[in-house]
């Protein structure tokens, strides 16, 4: 498929996990792809497998809202304007929120919610001049931890929250501009924000059997559904927050699939 032939894509959060293998997606369906993290050398990394005349590597931390504008402005100098926002930069903490300190909660709300937040907001003028077929496109990565809530995660349920909420509010405002607005919603998937999870033999089964499907996700699963979001294929699509679990959030009512008590 080359659903982006001539497309260009910002992919934040694209040196490891569903950022990376979102890249690679977008770059076999023949877009240009912008790569974006805090490390060159990471970026680089995944750049090797690209091509280079399509790729533009723009290093930075999408919660400095000075670097939200540059990354949109050396996208369009390069490439000549932007068709897609990605914005999967993300970190996670776990614990009680009573133990929680300041730099916690700074660190997961600057990233997950204020990175979004100024990364559509400098966006947004450049996605509105895009002609991609199926009208520009914003995806978030959500988290199913943004429809429902987790024992131990206050804060990550705090930020995906805003980010579920976002995209409902972004898709109603954008919508006449031509942008569709739409996130994905992972469960356990096997990135590098899981690796003490899937460490923990017992803490990994107690998670899988509240998978339907009986595994955790990898980062082409998600990769895929966010270029299917992106494309003229949803091109009536927006306003979704799309779960690409495995079946958990098919339990409605239920715990989410962090419910660390299930260890016992």
């Amino acid at each position: 498929m080359n659903r982006f032939q001539s497309a260009t894509v910002i992919v934040t959060g694209s040196s490891s996990g569903i950022g990376a293998a979102t890249a690679r997606r977008f770059a076999r369906e023949g877009a240009n792809v912008v790569l974006n993290s805090r490390s060159r050398d990471d970026l680089e990394r995944v750049a090797a497998d690209l091509d280079g005349d399509r790729t533009l590597i723009v290093e930075g931390d999408v919660s400095d809202k000075a670097f939200a504008a540059q990354i949109v402005e050396r996208t369009c100098e390069r490439f000549g304007g932007l068709d897609v926002l990605v914005n999967n930069a993300g970190v996670a903490a776990a614990g009680m929120l009573a133990e929680a300190d300041d730099g916690d909660i700074e660190s997961v709300i600057d990233i997950n919610v204020k990175g979004t937040l100024y990364l559509c907001r400098a966006a947004i003028p450049a996605l509105a001049q895009s002609k991609a077929a199926g009208g520009a496109a914003i995806v978030n990565t959500s988290s199913v931890s943004g429809t429902g809530g987790d024992w131990t995660m206050p804060i990550y349920n705090a930020a995906k929250g805003a980010i579920t909420n976002l995209t409902r509010a972004l898709a109603l405002q954008l919508g006449a501009s031509g942008i569709r607005v739409n996130a994905v919603c992972p469960s356990l998937t096997r990135t590098e924000m899981s690796d003490a999870i899937r460490a923990d033999e017992k803490l990994l089964d107690a998670f899988v059997r509240r998978i339907p499907l009986g595994r955790p996700g990898e980062p082409d699963d998600v990769a895929a559904v966010i270029a299917f979001l992106a494309s003229e294929d949803a091109r009536f699509v927006t306003g979704a927050n799309l779960p690409v679990d495995g079946g958990v959030s098919a339990s409605n009512g239920q715990p989410n699939f962090m419910a660390w008590k299930d260890q016992d």
